[in-house]
């Protein structure tokens, strides 16, 4: 039998890399997203059949948060999350043979503004604020479904790094000469390289025992300065200058977006996947960007 994968609110960046990874391996990738060419969410039957025998569900759907946080685009980026990670819990539960894993994309938002200490999975500290409340309910609407034939883990996933999401931005920064620290400088950047984001759901697949919350991050974050410092020399430029905090506010305002994106200093360590055995492809931003700027 073909080996089936479906991923939910695949056609980002994230997904079509997935895509790709998961059909070289064999496997009948399903996409469910709003896209015509794609089985939509309110298709029932057709979700079902994908579904139905699975190897793997990962479900990546929400409306981007990199937008104003007026109250409709707030609303959609919480409903956008829990109502479609509940129509994927209510289909499971109607399958014949239910998928083996699901993985559910979640945020390491989830945690406080941290300058002092990093933050795990046992050990780290929930925060506050529309974003943190949205990771909440995006996690509690994933574990409210009590499936006994499908392992269920959430990831807690950092900024990723890869050809598109978040690089485009920062590398049009240094290209045109803004890329100094934002801010302070001091916010810690936690991020993870796309090849090990797919390595970790691979290694989740391996691991039948596994289950719960996992940072998705790589193990050595660094600060928004060092950050920035290592994405000019990948790019082979100099210097770059900085953003104050009001500067930030006034560019965000102009590309409708939040300077929460920026400024929110996320210190968050992959403590669970380092001590159940996970090796990263690319533990450090210097690695990560040599091979993305290959």
């Amino acid at each position: 039998m073909v080996k089936k994968a479906v991923i939910a609110g695949g056609t980002g960046f994230i997904g079509t890399y997935l895509k790709e990874k998961y059909e070289r391996l064999g496997y009948r990738v399903y996409i469910i997203s709003r896209g015509s060419e794609h089985i939509q969410w309110d298709d029932a039957h057709r979700m079902k059949d994908a579904l139905d025998g699975a190897k793997l569900v990962i479900n990546l759907a929400g409306k981007s948060v990199n937008c104003r946080y007026t109250e409709a685009n707030k609303r959609e980026i919480f409903n956008s999350r829990t109502e479609t990670t509940e129509s994927l819990g209510r289909m499971i539960e109607a399958c014949s043979i239910a998928p083996e894993l699901w993985v559910n994309a979640s945020t390491a938002t989830i945690y406080r503004h941290a300058e002092d200490r990093p933050m795990t999975e046992d050990g780290g500290e929930v925060g506050r604020g529309f974003s943190v409340e949205v990771a909440k309910a995006w996690e509690d609407s994933f574990f409210s479904f009590q499936l006994p034939d499908t392992r269920q883990v959430a990831l807690r996933i950092a900024i990723v790094l890869g050809e598109g999401g978040v690089m485009e931005p920062y590398r049009k920064l240094v290209k045109y000469g803004l890329g100094g620290k934002q801010g302070s400088g001091r916010q810690m950047f936690s991020w993870i390289h796309i090849e090990d984001l797919y390595r970790t759901v691979r290694f989740m697949q391996h691991r039948d025992e596994l289950s719960g919350v996992f940072n998705a991050s790589a193990p050595n974050p660094v600060t928004n300065k060092e950050w920035m410092k290592a994405l000019r020399q990948s790019m082979n430029r100099r210097a770059g200058l900085p953003a104050s905090k009001w500067m930030l506010e006034t560019g965000a305002a102009a590309l409708r977006t939040e300077t929460e994106l920026i400024l929110k200093s996320r210190w968050v360590v992959p403590e669970r996947l380092v001590r159940e055995g996970f090796r990263f492809r690319y533990p450090g931003v210097g690695s990560a960007l040599a091979d993305l700027n290959n």
